[in-house]
């Protein structure tokens, strides 16, 4: 199994196209960097309590005969959250540090998910393309490890990109901002009050849970390219949920309850921890248990697709 996957992860490196992913993550990182320490600086003199002042007004205003549920949400978290800011004298760029731009470089968390998802896709579609799955079949090693080795492949590429973001992040941080002080804390609001966080915690726990949906939109990816031995299909069809699922399960949301089964509303963890659920009825254990299905499900039709098909045909 280890030479397998040590073959795989050459695979993987022997091509441009992953080099090129990596020095995109890197870009964006200290493109990131760059551009939040220009705005800080730009920013440094304005009147935060009054700006928020200020939001929370036009978000009430537009909250007047609003009928979308997800909306008044938003608001009702962000309008509480800047008047505690306002209240305890907490400006949102106040004390800015490496931990800070961490924290907000989780984002790009989906970017490297689209690089991961490409892995994904091609890590056995490509093998059907280029004619060398029978080469890989016909060796004394069963259908299935050679499968799993794929899949294990993927993941150490996930976890390596994930690496390089946190590694990338905070050698920009420390460069552009400082190490600051490790009691800085993070709002969040939760059963209708806010309360204040260690930042440090909110980071770990930001990129592990931010992570679920890389590592599911992956499965799925790979699960396609199993099945339909067609990469541009599965990143295709993958990218697309990526970036359209979280809106349109949102929006489904809104008039269904039957919405809480769908994928994309339970892969955003941090909704139990940093805000509300998409539907008000849902539990994280409720979120764990559909995702594990899911998981199971993707799983199961890759490994017996892959492992009955005829490779002949």
């Amino acid at each position: 199994m280890f030479n397998l996957i040590v073959n795989e992860w050459i695979k993987i490196f022997n091509r441009k196209g992953t080099y090129v992913m990596i020095g995109i993550l890197l870009l964006a990182v200290i493109g990131l960097g760059v551009l939040t320490k220009t705005i800080g600086e730009t920013d440094q003199n304005t009147d935060w309590k009054k700006e928020l002042a200020q939001e929370n007004k036009d978000m009430k205003e537009q909250l007047k005969g609003n009928s979308n549920p997800t909306l008044e949400k938003n608001y009702e978290q962000s309008i509480a959250i800047n008047e505690y800011r306002i209240k305890h004298d907490l400006p949102a760029d106040g004390d800015y540090s490496a931990l800070s731009f961490i924290s907000d470089t989780s984002g790009l968390i989906s970017l490297a998910g689209l690089f991961v998802i490409t892995v994904a896709a091609g890590i056995v579609a490509n093998e059907f393309s280029w004619g060398t799955v029978k080469l890989l079949v016909i060796r004394p090693i069963s259908r299935f490890k050679i499968l799993l080795a794929k899949y294990f492949t993927v993941l150490l590429f996930a976890l390596a990109l994930l690496f390089i973001l946190f590694a990338s992040a905070g050698i920009t941080g420390l460069a552009l901002f400082g190490a600051g002080d490790s009691s800085q804390v993070h709002l969040v609001y939760v059963g209708g009050t806010v309360e204040e966080k260690s930042l440090l915690l909110h980071l770990a726990g930001s990129y592990l849970l931010n992570s679920i949906s890389l590592l599911m939109m992956a499965t799925m990816a790979f699960m396609i390219s199993a099945v339909f031995r067609n990469s541009s299909l599965a990143v295709g069809i993958s990218i697309f949920l990526l970036v359209m699922g979280g809106t349109v399960t949102g929006l489904l949301a809104t008039k269904f309850a039957w919405a809480k089964y769908i994928l994309f509303a339970n892969t955003d963890l941090t909704q139990y921890f940093d805000g509300s659920p998409v539907v008000s009825d849902m539990t994280l254990g409720f979120s764990i248990v559909m995702l594990a299905v899911y998981f199971i499900v993707f799983h199961v039709l890759a490994f017996v697709v892959f492992t009955k098909r005829d490779i002949a045909s």
